[in-house]
């Protein structure tokens, strides 16, 4: 098994390859780990994420797609977006949560990556903080609002005492910019 690439190996996940899976968990549960725990902040809150995600990994119908990007950025993409649930479900509870970028951009580097890896990740990084000045304020705001911080569309808009159909708009547009200043750079 270790032989074997991620995309590789997820697909014998999808086909329930229980060592499949064993190996993609010794791979990444610690990346996994590190981005929950300095998310949450709460140790037992990062092993539930870790549950939770590589339990999505083997229900999964859709799977990854190696022509989308690397394995890695999809497992942290799942790892977010579980992260952005729980910590809405918490935020019921106790309102005052709150996440800088630059606190998710530390997530994203575990301890043991390799250098090229973590110049990378810190250069696309860049690239959207420069990408940035393209935006207006309030799209800036959105992105920080919706990304960053996890709230959803309905409860920016309740926020921001705006219709939801404008928050949308302004976000589509608002990405819209992004991917076209973010496309220029990778092909100029």
């Amino acid at each position: 098994m270790r032989n074997r690439t991620d995309g590789e190996l997820m697909k014998l996940v999808m086909s329930k390859h229980h060592p499949a899976l064993e190996e993609l968990y010794d791979r990444y549960a610690k990346l996994v780990y590190s981005f929950a725990l300095k998310s949450t902040k709460e140790e037992q809150a990062a092993r539930e994420i870790v549950q939770l995600v590589f339990t999505r990994l083997w229900t999964t119908e859709k799977g990854y797609d190696a022509s989308k990007g690397a394995f890695v950025n999809w497992i942290i993409t799942i790892t977010r977006n579980i992260t952005i649930d729980c910590l809405r479900k918490k935020r019921k509870v106790d309102q005052d949560i709150h996440f800088e970028p630059k606190e998710w951009e530390r997530s994203f580097v575990a301890k043991d990556e390799d250098p090229e890896t973590v110049v990378s990740r810190k250069w696309i990084g860049e690239q959207i903080q420069g990408a940035y000045v393209h935006l207006s304020e309030s799209q800036v705001q959105l992105i920080d609002l919706m990304y960053w911080q996890g709230y959803s569309l309905s409860e920016i808009a309740t926020q921001t005492n705006e219709p939801i159909g404008t928050i949308k708009s302004r976000l589509h547009q608002g990405l819209k910019l992004l991917r076209k200043h973010l496309t220029s750079l990778r092909e100029g």
